[in-house]
């Protein structure tokens, strides 16, 4: 690709609209922290299910629960780590807004 051709194609920050959910990382992260809530609330309704199986019940439903249920730690355990990410990025973009605040006065 040319460097013109690049200079005119449009970025995807450049396609956003204004007021898009994710303008900001706090926007970001609290959609993330309302996923992790839901998947909690969802983990302990399957394991819940789980505990309400007969324990001589073996089969289909009982496998079924046990991979929604790795499934769903799966997810805690991404949205967790998205968690810390955000944080991080956070804690650079206050870091780097002050080095310009301290580099302007």
């Amino acid at each position: 690709m040319t460097q013109a051709a690049t200079a005119t194609r449009p970025t995807p920050a450049r396609r956003r609209p204004v007021d898009a959910p994710f303008a900001s990382i706090e926007d970001a992260h609290e959609y993330v922290t309302l996923l992790t809530e839901v998947a909690t609330h969802t983990r302990q309704s399957i394991q819940d299910a789980l505990a309400a199986v007969d324990p001589a019940e073996t089969g289909r439903r009982v496998d079924l629960l046990r991979l929604i249920d790795y499934k769903i730690w799966q997810l805690q355990s991404h949205l967790t780590t998205t968690l810390r990410l955000l944080n991080d990025l956070r804690t650079l973009r206050r870091l780097l807004l002050n080095e310009r605040a301290d580099a302007n006065t």
